[in-house]
């Protein structure tokens, strides 16, 4: 049956069948192959987009950006304190006013109700850029880049290393399990995802035939992955006081060249970025500085290593966004 997003919203990747995700996989590949030949691909000329950000954003921000102007679409950036949205006005009354001057709505920001409630009242697709609980336009940059290195998804094996809970690791959960591929949270048992979830990734996973485990032992959690991913140990918008304890519950599931090797031999390493793997930023000064440590979630001779996929996923953000704006919108 053929696969028709239009007009759809993009909120969560478990509103989504896995022929769906399918469908954004393969276009973003065609994208990909019009950008990087230079082919113009202006399909939505004059359509266009409000981008919302309650959170600051490097990859999200120009991913939306530079894609929709691929495309042809004209954007408006709405930054942190820039509107009224929440303060002087409802959500449900701004995104009602947004969605009849704009084509598509795109939000990052803090709770997923937010994103949920725009998604409802806005009378446009409403795109999520990353809440607190999902990320799914970075879960479609991960799998492509994935299949890009092994050639399938079906089968393969994934194992999160750190903050298991965090919107990254709840996303990839969803994302694996809708595509038939092995996921591990390897953590400590109190940073793993909320059981309901786990449950219902549980039974998306056995009707594609993968499973999804739970550990907090690296070596049982790593044997035989294919890609190893891990995210910052402190989410934006989490206190500063939280960092002694993450640091402590977390230090032995930094990924290193020795938690590689407990890899597939051509396993690859990923990260949503921004990643604390030197001391190059104030923040990573910073933490240094007060704890004594140079690399956090992973160190830096992995993150600069061949297996070290990074910036071809962070890249693989714009092709993919393009093909949800497109999906969406045409």
């Amino acid at each position: 049956m053929p696969v028709n997003l239009q007009g759809r919203s993009f909120l969560k990747l478990l509103d989504f069948t896995s022929d769906e995700i399918r469908y954004l996989l393969d276009l973003s590949k065609e994208f990909k192959k019009l950008k990087l030949t230079r082919t113009p691909h202006r399909y939505l000329e004059g359509k266009n987009i409000a981008i919302v950000f309650e959170k600051t954003s490097t990859r999200t921000r120009c991913s939306f950006e530079v894609g929709a102007f691929d495309l042809g679409m004209n954007v408006t950036y709405i930054g942190p304190g820039s509107s009224q949205m929440g303060a002087k006005e409802s959500i449900e009354d701004t995104v009602r006013v947004l969605g009849r001057f704009y084509d598509g709505i795109e939000y990052r920001g803090f709770s997923q109700d937010i994103v949920e409630e725009m998604g409802a009242k806005a009378g446009v697709p409403v795109w999520n850029g990353l809440t607190d609980d999902f990320h799914p336009t970075q879960m479609l940059a991960d799998v492509m880049t994935i299949e890009e290195n092994f050639g399938k998804l079906k089968g393969l094996n994934l194992t999160f290393m750190g903050d298991a809970r965090n919107n990254v690791g709840n996303s990839l959960m969803v994302v694996s399990a809708k595509l038939g591929i092995n996921f591990t949270a390897c953590g400590p048992k109190e940073l793993m995802p909320k059981e309901e979830l786990v449950e219902t990734c549980r039974k998306i996973a056995a009707e594609n035939g993968s499973t999804i485990t739970l550990t907090d032992d690296p070596k049982k959690g790593c044997k035989g992955a294919h890609a190893i991913y891990t995210d910052i140990w402190v989410s934006m918008g989490e206190p500063d006081n939280v960092w002694t304890e993450r640091i402590k519950l977390l230090e032995k599931y930094r990924v290193t060249k020795d938690i590689m090797k407990m890899a597939d031999e051509k396993a690859i390493f990923l990260h949503c970025l921004p990643s604390f793997h030197d001391t190059n930023t104030t923040i990573g000064q910073d933490i240094a500085k007060k704890f004594g440590v140079t690399e956090m979630e992973v160190a830096d001779d992995v993150f600069e290593s061949p297996q070290s996929k990074v910036f071809d996923e962070a890249e693989n953000r714009m092709h993919t966004i393009k093909a949800v704006m497109y999906a969406t919108l045409k």
